[in-house]
């Protein structure tokens, strides 16, 4: 089992998690203060639900976080630790649309006597505090990542070799991969926004939005399993599903603003926050698609063996798992190994 092993990865790690129990810590207090404040029979008005939802996205969002960040180490994949610094924009500009938007609901629900509109200047400083705490977050995290590349470029580059277009072969794949573990974040998210405050449960729409996410799972997985196994007809498939769920988003992203719709009313409680996740899922969709057609593009091109069963590992594990006491013989023309073999190392195209 991978735990970080120098002060930068511990850095990584200790940022995103006192990040984390900071920001939920006051998000918990803001949805106590609420809920205990609320009055009458509110369970039909969209607006109670607000409060909730955000809280749950952030638990999901800051949980999955940490998974990733676990994840991006194990790996010392520097491009999923550079994609983290940029999920945690996103989760710093939901942050501030939540803001606008939690005031919006608790004057909704103040002039219906649903709640008393002084609890909005109680949780005023908290909710102000958040997006302040996760751009000091930023910040931290976008240091320790220049940091991180430095410590990880070593690491790549024997597992890669010197080879420039392979190398330019496995940086698409990172990209890849580390696209598909972002889609899945915001694609979950806007989806339980939809499914809490907007879809009514008697309606069909609503179980096929619950259908949805289990589908879109399989395809994520499946996407990144053709790709290292360099399934051709299963990548063309798997476009094609991203081609559709690019429409689904963008019909989404349409219908809320269109005041014509009958369903109109019931986007306004999240009606910005909804937006944010539809405007970042198309554009993570759309960078899916591109390095998708270049992934499938360079099937058959040698990078095959370097990225099935792949594991990076850092010179203390390799030193206790080999435990040897004896240098390795150099063949000066072919590299380390018996009789001169080079091993695992990578032919130049």
């Amino acid at each position: 089992m991978y735990k970080p092993n120098s002060p930068w990865t511990w850095a990584f790690v200790g940022v995103s998690f006192v990040q984390a129990a900071i920001v939920l810590g006051f998000e918990a207090y803001a949805f106590g203060k609420f809920q205990s404040s609320l009055r009458g029979n509110v369970d039909r008005e969209s607006p109670s639900h607000t409060i909730p939802t955000f809280l749950a996205l952030y638990i999901f969002g800051f949980l999955y976080q940490l998974l990733l960040v676990y994840d991006a180490l194990r790996l010392k994949n520097t491009i999923q630790v550079i994609g983290l610094c940029i999920y945690n924009v996103g989760l710093l500009i939901y942050a501030a649309v939540q803001m606008d938007q939690i005031e919006e609901a608790i004057g909704l629900l103040s002039s219906r006597n649903h709640i008393d509109y002084s609890v909005w200047q109680t949780e005023r400083p908290y909710l102000i505090a958040i997006p302040c705490i996760i751009g000091l977050g930023t910040v931290l995290m976008a240091v320790i990542a220049w940091k991180l590349y430095d410590e990880f470029a070593w690491t790549i580059y024997k597992h890669i070799s010197a080879d420039l277009k392979m190398k330019r072969r496995y940086l698409t794949f990172q990209i890849y991969i580390a696209l598909l573990k972002f889609d899945f974040f915001f694609f979950l998210g806007f989806t339980i926004q939809f499914v809490v405050v907007v879809v009514d449960r008697h309606n069909i729409e609503f179980y096929l939005t619950i259908a949805a996410i289990p589908v879109t799972i399989i395809i994520l997985l499946m996407a990144g399993l053709f790709t290292r196994r360099e399934n051709t007809p299963g990548m063309l498939v798997i476009i094609t599903l991203y081609f559709a769920g690019l429409a689904y988003f963008l019909f989404k992203l349409v219908r809320m603003w269109q005041p014509s719709s009958p369903r109109h009313v019931l986007y306004d409680p999240v009606r910005r926050p909804l937006t944010t996740f539809a405007v970042i899922t198309v554009i993570l969709i759309i960078l899916t698609i591109i390095n998708a057609c270049m992934c499938t593009a360079n099937f058959g091109r040698g990078l095959k063996p370097h990225i099935a069963g792949r594991k990076l590992e850092s010179e203390e594990e390799k030193f206790a798992n080999h435990n040897t006491t004896e240098m390795p013989s150099y063949n000066y023309r072919y590299g380390p190994g018996p009789g001169g073999a080079m091993g695992s190392r990578m032919t130049i195209d």
